[in-house]
């Protein structure tokens, strides 16, 4: 489990809460599912090929005493969303907080090759569509509930300020365009839900640790906090986020990068 556990005895900030989590078996989704749960939260994590990676951070969770479903799933897809919204129900009764991490990976691998144009389209797909698609669902489900309920997205710092390649234009537009979709939904949604996102800047996930140490070394020096950022700390965030000590912030996007874009 990471570094946010409770201490003994003590309640958390998400206790009894119930917790989902696109794209949670490795990254920035695994870190968020177990800092949650280490919170007091019951998650459900979903993920789309990396079943082993779900199954062990599912495994970490339950070690911890909380509840935690993993479901196969594929964020685009209407009916893999109606499932997941189903097994959510049906497992843990409910969702307090819907955390739509889950995102293509162009940056590693199989995902470096391809074209232009077949990054775009993964990128709109997953990144874009899915999270529509995926926050109408939480939506949905949340206007049934008492206390309504959170929607967390994801996007990216890079989108205020302007980088060059082709992959930051890519991203910039996709990330961008749920920014904007975020603010539009959380004014819709309210009062009783609410819609944040989180920006994180350079944090080591994959694409960090595999990049040449002299280009780490000179990205963690521009940026004022003198470090990339970790999983956990993207988690942090998303944890409070999802609790009620962020009750009333809905709209809003919260960089988390180490002061590189202010």
């Amino acid at each position: 489990m990471s570094g946010h556990n409770t201490a003994p005895g003590a309640p958390g900030q998400l206790q009894g809460k119930r917790i989902l989590v696109t794209g949670g078996s490795s990254g920035i989704g695994r870190a968020i599912a177990e800092a949650c749960a280490g919170q007091g939260a019951d998650v459900a994590l979903t993920y789309r090929a990396n079943e082993a990676g779900a199954s062990a951070v599912a495994a970490r969770i339950r070690d911890s005493g909380r509840r935690a479903l993993i479901l196969k799933a594929d964020v685009g897809d209407e009916a893999d969303l109606d499932r997941v919204a189903e097994s959510v129900m049906a497992g843990l009764g409910g969702v307090d907080a819907w955390i739509n991490n889950a995102g293509a990976d162009i940056l590693t691998g199989e995902g470096t090759s391809l074209s232009r144009r077949a990054k775009l389209d993964r990128l709109i797909a997953v990144d874009l569509r899915g999270t529509m698609l995926a926050s109408w669902r939480a939506a949905e489900l949340m206007a049934r509930q008492p206390e309504g309920g959170v929607i967390v997205n994801m996007s990216w710092d890079g989108v205020r300020q302007g980088y060059h390649g082709e992959n930051p234009q890519l991203f910039a537009a996709v990330k961008g365009g749920i920014e904007s979709f975020s603010r539009t939904l959380a004014r819709s949604l309210a009062p009783r839900i609410r819609v944040n996102v989180l920006a994180p800047g350079w944090i080591e996930t994959a694409f960090g640790e595999q990049a040449p140490e002299g280009w780490r070394a000179e990205i963690a020096a521009r940026i004022p906090l003198a470090r990339w950022g970790t999983p956990e700390d993207v988690a942090g965030a998303a944890v409070y986020l999802a609790s009620d000590a962020a009750k009333f912030l809905t709209g809003q996007t919260l960089m988390v990068n180490g002061g590189d874009v202010m």
